[in-house]
């Protein structure tokens, strides 16, 4: 069983670090919060020889700095909104609440954010009006939620319930993530070192092999073209990867653009139906948290629509949007759009029946959750072999190549 490192508030707002056994991040929140901490960071502990994180390597790593500058990591503002949330609780002034968490943020970004809302509160504004100015960092539904929360008197309820939903969110995201950069990761590796061979080893073989004079197996001769014409048109390959990388940019910056993507993923093999149950998780989560939350629906359907990341939830709240302010039901129109199952439209046709809609949505994520864990679990036991399979099988393939001709000198000189 791994072992998870964390950070924790104590009920005086102590700071607590430990690690413990556990399944999984989520048991770890779950065990924590049973013994009365507030969970502020979790992580796993690599202290087993063998134990290896896609997400820790250095190259993965690098690419998601260069991707995430000037955002905040989502654990980061899991963070603050727990601590924020048990600083209130301990019946602290909102003001000095966010004057000692200016201290306890590690994250750069963030700290900067709260500085300036400090300042806002302090001159008069609201929380959610000063978080507002900061929507990299505070997204709409974020917003709302602590704008609701004031409204209700509720503050410290709803940042409990937006760092839970922020773990969860995590927890699901990293997941996918993972699922995703494992073999990416491992099949750009593999292309690199076969390059390498291509372009430096195989000439070597080829010069040695024309000096024997006699005619190349066929296998041989397709592996020295392919060098041949790769060691010329290198840049090449280049050329179409960043063509490829430009291409999809420009057009995830149309929303109909973003929609074909958004099918595109949805349609992929193996990773679609992953993709589709984790966009069906957060539409859920975030649909239910909002509406628990005391956010009117409608305005509950436009800030799902914003930050469903998947465009073709989005243009469903759209749809969603209309039928309800038409007096209709939510669950109607979802029977349009192929992204969500039977079961999930009829789980909320009953949560609208019953009045518990909020609840339903809850269940529905949860059970999501699970499968996605479920999913990227069975991923990683399948890819890891097939992955070995065609690595081997192409490095196989050169070596064979390049030992052919001498093997065929062998035999014609055993003839001899």
């Amino acid at each position: 069983m791994p072992t998870y490192s964390y950070k924790a508030l104590d009920k005086g707002g102590r700071e607590i670090k430990g690690s413990i056994e556990a399944t999984g991040e989520e048991a770890v929140v779950e065990r924590l919060r049973s013994m009365g901490y507030y969970v502020t960071q979790v992580s796993r502990s690599r202290t087993n020889v063998g134990q290896v994180d896609i997400m820790d390597l250095p190259i993965v790593r690098g690419i998601q700095k260069v991707i995430s500058r000037g955002k905040v990591k989502l654990k980061h503002i899991s963070a603050f909104s727990r601590q924020l949330a048990t600083l209130i609780g301990a019946g602290l002034p909102l003001l000095r609440s966010l004057q000692i968490l200016q201290e306890q943020v590690e994250d750069k970004n963030l700290k900067e954010a709260v500085i300036g809302i400090t300042e806002s509160v302090e001159g008069g504004s609201t929380l959610s009006e000063a978080m507002a100015k900061y929507p990299k960092i505070f997204n709409r539904l974020y917003v709302n939620m602590i704008k609701a929360g004031e409204i209700g008197g509720a503050l410290e309820q709803v940042l409990d319930r937006l760092a839970l939903f922020q773990e969860k969110a995590q927890a699901v995201r990293s997941k996918v993530k993972g699922a995703m950069w494992y073999p990416l990761v491992v099949i750009t590796i593999a292309c690199v070192a076969t390059s390498i061979i291509l372009i430096f080893v195989v000439p070597k073989f080829a010069d040695m092999f024309t000096g024997l004079g006699s005619e190349l197996p066929w296998l041989t001769q397709k592996l020295v073209d392919l060098s041949d014409n790769l060691v010329i048109y290198w840049y090449y390959p280049l050329l179409v990867i960043v063509g490829i990388v430009v291409l999809l940019k420009l057009t995830a910056k149309t929303s109909q653009g973003r929609y074909i993507l958004d099918r595109i993923k949805l349609r992929l093999p193996v990773f679609g139906g992953i993709l589709q149950k984790s966009a069906i998780a957060r539409f859920a989560r975030t649909f239910g948290t909002l509406l628990d939350t005391g956010v009117p629906i409608l305005q509950t359907l436009l800030i799902v629509k914003d930050t469903s990341g998947n465009e073709v939830i989005a243009r469903a709240m759209v749809d969603i949007h209309a039928s309800i302010r038409d007096g209709d039901t939510v669950s109607e129109p979802m029977k349009n759009f192929s992204i969500f199952p039977p079961l999930v439209v009829h789980m909320i046709a009953v949560g609208e029946e019953t009045g518990a809609l909020d609840k339903m949505l809850i269940k529905v994520a949860e059970a999501y959750e699970r499968e996605v864990d479920d999913a990227v679990d069975g991923l990683a036991k399948l890819i890891e072999p097939l992955l070995i399979v065609v690595l081997g099988g192409i490095i196989g393939t050169v070596v064979v190549a390049l030992y052919l001709p001498i093997f065929s000198i062998s035999d014609a000189m055993g003839k001899k």
